[in-house]
């Protein structure tokens, strides 16, 4: 493999010390992490997210607007949701082989793109034509961003990926407050002007990438590492069932969070009568959580390991998912701080678990599992979307209440070095 590569032996030291190529996916030992790249993929993921995030913010003018059902809001979802998923790994893998410093910026420039069309969308196509090129952008961001988290990350890899992704946590919690304050009373054109976010992140990821370039430069190909076996000498058919543990627990938090990020709103105005712009800041209260868990998983895992972290993280959440559909409008919104913390302190944890499992595949794993993340989302999306239009809103959160039991499937994860 290429540059986004690491030696198995580099896996098997302390994840505190690093790998001992410069090229690698991994840092450079007796470093600290390179915090000015990781506050800049921070912020440029918060930037990249922040657009992405206000196509589901808008989603009640939107319906109001074009005369949508629920079941047409889950197609937008799922038409952002599947360009993001089915290209992640396909990006990723070919990352591994051939990094792409500056493909960063492009991904932001087609989410600009994306956010151009959404602002002057006049038909219900262009949404969804405006949806896709939006994932198009995070199919092509978050794979090679991750690679360059780990390689920054002075062997603190849940540290690094805690950073990275709180970036994307913080963009999308903000992303229903600046709609409630800018789009709503203002209207679709209005979007247009977060246009400057993207413009700032592409000049973020210019020196990101430029960081980037110069890592690879330093280190001649030939003394690239490859990939080698799975970490603690682990069988093919036991990685592949871990795997697939990892994705499965994936789905349940992600097919849980889709029905905040797509009908939380919905569920607020319907059962309880709130204003539009005041669901939008209970919306928030929830999304500001997952960035705060988000930052929390990763140094957790570091300390006390990943398998903790992941076990607590999807299980746990269980006693407050069944107590919500059930709550006053105080305790809804209590309830989500708590359920937003406990899932969202996961995605770091299993992200470093499977590069860990994989060692030399970083690119094909942040595809994978980024990708499998906005899959499920956008699929959770539509699917939800279709439920609530046939047995209400309500309803969908008493059925989502028990998706976390699927966390019990942690126990079978190996324990690596």
């Amino acid at each position: 493999m290429g540059a986004g590569a690491e030696a198995p032996e580099a896996e098997a030291v302390s994840s505190r010390r690093g790998s001992t190529v410069p090229g690698g996916d991994a840092a450079v030992p007796g470093t600290g992490p390179a915090l000015a790249v990781l506050m800049g993929l921070s912020l440029s993921h918060l930037l990249n997210d922040l657009v992405q995030s206000l196509l589901p913010a808008i989603y009640p003018l939107l319906k109001q607007s074009f005369h949508l059902d629920f079941g047409q809001i889950g197609l937008l979802t799922l038409a952002f949701q599947a360009t993001a998923s089915l290209l992640q790994p396909l990006v990723g893998l070919y990352t591994d082989r051939h990094p792409l410093p500056f493909s960063l910026a492009g991904g932001m420039v087609l989410s600009l793109f994306g956010l151009a069309l959404l602002a002057a969308a006049p038909t219900y196509g262009a949404l969804l034509a405006a949806a896709a090129l939006v994932g198009l952008g995070s199919a092509i961001f978050h794979p090679e961003a991750s690679r360059v988290a780990r390689l920054a990350s002075g062997g603190r890899y849940g540290l690094a990926q805690s950073v990275f992704q709180v970036g994307g946590n913080a963009g999308t919690a903000l992303g229903p407050l600046l709609a409630a304050f800018v789009v709503v009373p203002h209207g679709q054109g209005s979007v247009a002007w977060f246009g400057l976010a993207a413009l700032v992140g592409l000049a973020v990821l210019g020196l990101v990438g430029r960081w980037y370039a110069g890592r690879l430069a330093a280190a001649p190909r030939a003394a690239r590492p490859r990939s080698g076996a799975a970490a603690g000498g682990l069988g093919r058919a036991r990685v592949v069932a871990t795997i697939a543990i990892l994705l499965a627990l994936i789905f349940s938090k992600f097919f849980y969070t889709a029905s905040f990020s797509s009908y939380y709103t919905f569920y607020l105005i319907h059962r309880f009568g709130v204003p539009v712009a005041q669901s939008q800041l209970y919306l928030f209260v929830f999304l500001g959580s997952v960035a705060a868990g988000t930052l929390l998983g990763g140094p957790i895992g570091d300390r006390f390991g990943r398998k903790l972290v992941i076990w607590g993280s999807i299980l746990g959440v269980l006693p407050f998912t069944l107590a919500l559909p059930h709550a006053d409008l105080f305790w809804t919104v209590a309830l989500s701080v708590p359920i937003g913390l406990i899932l969202a302190s996961a995605m770091p944890a299993i992200l470093v678990y499977a590069q860990d499992l994989l060692p030399g595949r970083v690119g094909l794993v942040g595809g994978l599992f980024f990708g499998f993340a906005f899959g499920m989302g956008g699929l959770g999306a539509a699917l939800l979307g279709e439920l609530a239009d046939r047995v209400g809103i309500e309803q969908v959160y008493a059925i989502c209440a028990y998706l976390p039991f699927i966390g019990l499937l942690a126990v079978f994860l190996p324990r690596l070095r």
